[in-house]
């Protein structure tokens, strides 16, 4: 086997914690659409490239060369912007590519009344945005049939770690309790998304996954775990029914469900933080829960 070289189409949060977990060295180029954002990809090991919607010459010579493709950029009103853009460059100017990874979410199985979902139950898309991830999943699988090429589907819970979390939220004064009675949500750490993403790239393992940690809590508890470790009162009970919520924040609320992940743990992974106090607890103690930037969990042992 050659040397392995990755591409990341939306090289934001969860693609920096992939590029400094990267313990084998490999060659990582990145895309943003901000040069301003350029030297913290560089910081994060991974090589930036400006994408906007189309190729430039520097992203059509590096795709030539990727073997293991990681794709982390919502459709769009109308179309999936990657495929769009390199849909035909996958098909006929990759002849290195090994396996593709499609970074989706659990918002594609909608509304389970907070029942247990996995991988085979069927998706019930509430908002426009996660009808519009069913059919780029669709499209991302079918075009791995087409090259012979294995496509993990990735679906992500509510991502938190260092810098994003109830840790930080509290030090910085938004965070709140909100409650709605029976509401749970799933959430995934930083780190267990690079490490799912590395432990699947290293078997070229196609299939559909759900990647998010064991325990689906109610958000108002993780605000107290959060606080009982800081030592401070945690903020007040909110009730749902008087909040004042963005539409966005209000649709999150109207989806309730427990997603299960064992076809992860099926393939081989261990996850590092198995659930939210585990994650609170060791970056409480660790000091690195502003940051920003993730680091290596490689490096935190």
């Amino acid at each position: 086997m050659g040397e392995r070289r990755f591409f990341i189409f939306g090289a934001g949060y969860s693609g920096k914690a992939f590029a400094q977990a990267n313990e084998l060295g490999a060659p990582i180029f990145g895309t943003t659409r901000s040069p301003e954002r350029f030297e913290a990809l560089r910081q994060a090991g991974i090589e930036p490239l400006r994408f906007e919607g189309s190729l430039t010459a520097e992203i059509g010579d590096a795709l030539r060369q990727t073997t293991h493709l990681i794709v982390s950029v919502a459709p769009d009103e109308a179309v999936d912007p990657v495929l769009d853009a390199a849909g035909e460059t996958i098909r006929t100017r990759m002849p290195a590519l090994e396996w593709i990874a499609y970074l989706s979410t659990v918002g594609v199985y909608g509304d389970h009344g907070g029942a247990w979902v996995d991988e085979s139950a069927d998706c019930r898309p509430v908002s426009k945005r996660s009808v519009m991830r069913v059919a780029a999943e669709q499209e991302w699988l079918k075009l791995g049939q087409q090259t012979g090429t294995p496509v993990a589907i990735l679906r992500l819970s509510g991502i938190y770690g260092p810098g994003r979390n109830a840790l930080a939220n509290l030090e910085d004064g938004t965070a709140r309790r909100l409650v709605k009675a029976g509401q749970v949500f799933n959430r995934i750490h930083c780190d267990d998304i690079a490490g799912a993403l590395w432990h699947l790239a290293g078997k070229n393992l196609g299939g559909i996954f759900n990647v998010t940690d064991d325990e689906p809590a109610p958000p108002q508890d993780v605000v107290a775990n959060a606080a009982g470790l800081m030592g401070i009162e945690p903020p007040p009970e909110i009730p749902f029914e008087t909040a004042q919520l963005s539409p966005m924040a209000h649709s999150f609320y109207g989806e309730n469900k427990r997603v299960a992940n064992k076809a992860i743990k099926a393939a081989g992974y261990s996850f590092r933080f198995p659930n939210y106090r585990v994650a609170l607890e060791r970056m409480w103690a660790d000091g690195n829960w502003r940051d920003g930037e993730p680091r290596s969990p490689m490096k935190r042992s």
